[in-house]
């Protein structure tokens, strides 16, 4: 998605904005005057407030999901990967910016009343346990360590964001290497 194009700009400073603020604290004009857009063109884009914000979701999603891989793809190992899960949280929750899970804060805003947004959440979430289950696989695990890496991933998100301490990711991936270890361990014996 090109942020000099008007869509493009449109769902880059929704994305922050709604990050920032909330969804149901940011309005149509807001958006207009800090995207710089007419409004008319504005509402072109995106005819209701309920499809920019699946948009924005899907642009979130689209950005997570590539900044994660190419993260990954840094390491050298399959455990390697798995494990710089936790150290690319903890480079995101050490940022200015970070507010916490922007799909949890979503569904947390909007879920319960909107099922486009619970369901755009529940994709991503799914795609990122399918990310993890991948990266077991490549080590060996078994299915049920995916499940329980996801969660502590999950937790250290809203940990630190309600905490303010990015340590929650360090300490996710210590629980992490624990679970790794054990699996192998049980694996081999």
């Amino acid at each position: 998605m090109n942020p000099d194009d008007p869509r493009g700009r449109i769902l880059s400073t929704a994305d922050r904005l709604y990050y920032e603020k909330g969804y149901a604290a940011v309005g149509m004009d807001e958006l207009r005057q800090a995207a710089n857009v007419p409004l008319k063109r504005l509402y072109r884009e995106f005819p209701s407030k309920a499809g920019l914000v699946l948009a924005v979701l899907e642009y979130k999603r689209e950005r997570w999901e590539r900044e994660l891989a190419a993260y990954l793809d840094t390491r050298d190992t399959p455990r390697e990967r798995l494990l710089a899960v936790y150290d690319y949280l903890h480079q995101w929750f050490c940022t200015d910016t970070f507010h916490g899970c922007g799909f949890i804060n979503a569904y947390g805003e909007l879920g319960r009343t909107d099922p486009g947004v619970a369901s755009a959440v529940r994709e991503q979430k799914a795609a990122f346990q399918e990310t993890v289950d991948r990266l077991v696989a490549e080590i060996g695990g078994p299915p049920a360590l995916a499940t329980q890496l996801v969660l502590l991933a999950e937790g250290a998100q809203t940990t630190a964001a309600i905490s303010g301490d990015p340590g929650a990711a360090e300490h996710a991936r210590t629980a992490a290497q624990t679970l790794i270890d054990a699996a192998a361990t049980s694996a081999s014996g």
